[in-house]
């Protein structure tokens, strides 16, 4: 009993004393690890990453991943700087790179570090396209998407060390059951909804900046248009993925456009490319 309650009051405190705003919505989040901590880490793990890739260098079109990127970014640090998070990105190190892979997929780690597949280029299918593509991924590394998930599941393993100490005096069914339940309990109840506000946040915070940086935000759904066109309908159900459904982005991006573009005018953005 002792032990169940010094994990359950170490998990509070860590809920209480480890939140961190996000600049884009003002809300706190939970957050226990320190850019110090994981930003290194990040750096290496990308270096290491591109020793391994085929890196594309010096085509159009990885030319145009770098200049959107520092396009968006130059946005983002615009939006900070006007709402009071000076040298919120001084840690941050930006690089984008296209890599040849023939997956429909980008991702983006701690600290800026940015990837593009040129599979899904011809998703992009235009400037926009990939402009939406680069603002979702980098609306991930500004909202601490990486350091938030992290913080997640070291309470979804506190929460199971505790309810297992819990259980411990109960018969082998008992615990075999709680394990069971937890783990199903805690995934799709917790952490894969928890992904999706990730993944429609970095949507939303995406099309604010993709807008600022001078790209038309009404174009978003276009991208996820074509995505579930060719998607060949094989997506999980939603309550079972990490991200929404298709339809759900394009229902959400289509509401959010307008918006986007009211928030780029207070910064002079007016007409897009």
């Amino acid at each position: 009993m002792k032990i169940k309650n010094a994990l359950l009051g170490l998990s509070v405190l860590l809920m209480v004393v480890s939140c961190k705003t996000n600049p884009f919505t003002g809300e706190k989040n939970l957050n226990f690890v320190s850019n110090d901590q994981l930003f290194p880490t990040s750096f290496e793990q990308y270096n290491q990453f591109l020793n391994e890739a085929e890196v594309v260098n010096n085509t159009e079109e990885a030319r145009k991943v770098k200049r959107l990127g520092e396009d968006i970014v130059t946005a983002a640090e615009r939006y900070l700087n006007a709402n009071g998070y000076q040298g919120f990105m001084n840690d941050f190190k930006w690089e984008f790179n296209l890599v040849k892979d023939d997956q429909a997929n980008a991702f983006a780690m701690p600290g800026g570090k940015v990837v593009v597949y040129t599979g899904i280029l011809d998703e992009a299918q235009n400037t926009n396209g990939l402009a939406t593509i680069m603002a979702h991924e980098i609306a991930h590394a500004l909202a601490d998407h990486g350091a938030q998930r992290m913080s997640a599941a070291q309470l979804q393993q506190l929460g199971a060390v505790a309810g297992t100490v819990a259980v411990s005096g109960r018969s082998e069914s008992t615990q075999q059951i709680f394990a069971q339940a937890y783990g199903l309990g805690s995934q799709i109840g917790v952490m894969l909804p928890f992904s999706r506000g990730h993944e429609s946040e970095a949507d939303r915070i995406g099309l604010t900046l993709m807008a600022i940086a001078g790209y038309d935000p009404r174009e978003a759904p276009e991208l996820w248009k074509r995505m579930q066109a060719n998607s060949g309908g094989q997506a999980p159900p939603e309550f079972l993925s990490t991200h929404p459904s298709n339809a759900t982005r394009i229902n959400n991006l289509t509401q959010w456009a307008p918006e986007a573009i009211a928030e780029a005018k207070k910064y002079g953005s007016t007409t897009f490319k």
